[in-house]
């Protein structure tokens, strides 16, 4: 015969359970499971340290995610885009950018992987300008001439950061002053960058700047792409659409010439969708083989307007780039040779990754008929570029 003790102690568990129950399953608790849910998939930003440099300045990890579970990284060093994460069209997610998984590689000398570049990206012939009467002078540090920014540009500076709010999404604010005399450049230029992560899918960059003397500016992002997945071979089978009719070519060293030239009937033309690598081995003038040419957009700047869409037809993943800048710098990796390993530990050959760095066109300083990159005091620069993904 069961003790009155024990039975009371049977009915104590079974009411004990019966109150769990109903608590997981009440509406009360419902709404907070939904809330927890919820706040899970809010897009949001994390801190983390990623490492120091040999002067003990330390460099931060900032992680932004959006609602749909899309992923990018950024450093404080260069503001670089370390990593960004999208699905193919079987809902597969890869790293489609390239780069290194710790600190020191990008402390040495690597190509601008996902970098932010100024204070002037591109090429400046034989890093001579002459603005309001003045004559500058600057590095030359891309054989005769001046490349992205000089010795130290701003790829290689470290960045204030800050998450910010976002209408849409998960934002990070990059700022940087730029002292006058800086690489050569007159001028305080005071730079802002905001990089937000939409709900879209979008990898928005919002360029900022303004400066207390005329200088020049053209600031853009240097990410290096491989749809299928960085250290998963070339990007010459991605199909790539330019919304360009007109580039404009350049002499042996990779200075445009002046000319603005139609793309019709030649290697350039990818008005309609064509592999990278189809007419890669006809394109004059781009040693040691590839493209690395500015395209006109049809678009001509000043509001937001399909530069590129790129397509990687094994994965499905579609890229289409969307910014106000006036040009598009096409990068096909022709410097890559092997010599550096990305974060699979794969090495970086020839052509593993291509660059959409949106722009004002090369050596705009020293051409009065391109579009001015002179941003003067009281004025503000602004420019915007998104990188919008998707699968097919």
């Amino acid at each position: 015969m069961t003790s009155p003790i024990r039975l009371l102690g049977t009915l104590a568990a079974c009411v004990a359970l019966a109150v769990a129950i109903w608590l997981q399953y009440s509406p009360v608790n419902a709404g907070g499971q939904q809330a927890a849910a919820a706040k899970a998939t809010e897009a949001r930003v994390e801190k983390a340290a990623y490492g120091k440099m040999k002067d003990g300045t330390a460099i931060d990890l900032y992680t932004l995610k959006n609602a749909k579970g899309m992923v990018t990284r950024i450093i404080t060093y260069g503001g670089i885009v370390t990593e960004l994460h999208t699905a193919d069209r079987a809902g597969k997610v890869a790293d489609v950018v390239l780069g290194f998984k710790t600190l020191e590689p990008y402390l040495g000398d690597h190509p601008y992987f996902g970098a932010i570049i100024g204070r002037v990206g591109n090429r400046i012939a034989k890093g001579r300008f002459t603005l309001h009467g003045k004559a500058y002078a600057l590095a030359t540090n891309n054989g005769a001439n001046h490349l992205h920014g000089g010795l130290k540009g701003f790829d290689k500076v470290v960045w204030k950061a800050e998450a910010v709010k976002a209408a849409d999404g998960a934002a990070l604010k990059l700022t940087y002053l730029s002292r006058d005399g800086e690489e050569g450049y007159p001028g305080n230029l005071s730079v802002t960058v905001v990089y937000t992560l939409t709900n879209q899918n979008e990898l928005r960059i919002d360029y900022a700047a303004t400066t207390d003397k005329a200088t020049p500016v053209n600031l853009t992002n240097h990410s290096y792409f491989n749809l299928a997945g960085e250290g998963t071979g070339d990007i010459l089978g991605h199909e790539l659409m330019l919304a360009a009719d007109r580039f404009t070519p350049v002499e042996s060293t990779l200075i445009p010439t002046g000319e603005l030239k139609a793309v019709a009937g030649t290697p350039m033309d990818f008005t309609k969708a064509m592999t990278i690598g189809s007419r890669i081995d006809k394109v004059p003038l781009a040693p040691p083989g590839g493209y690395d040419h500015n395209y006109v957009l049809t678009g001509g700047g000043g509001s937001l307007a399909l530069a590129a869409r790129v397509r990687e037809p094994r994965s499905g993943r579609v890229m289409e780039v969307h910014t106000t800048e006036p040009g598009v710098q096409l990068y096909t990796g022709n410097f890559l040779d092997g010599s550096l390993k990305g974060k699979r530990g794969t090495a970086y050959a020839k052509h593993s990754g291509f660059c959409l760095e949106t722009q004002h066109f090369p050596d705009s300083v020293n051409h009065p008929n391109f579009p001015s990159t002179i941003l003067e005091p009281g004025r503000t620069y602004r420019t915007t570029t998104e990188y919008r993904f998707s699968s097919q």
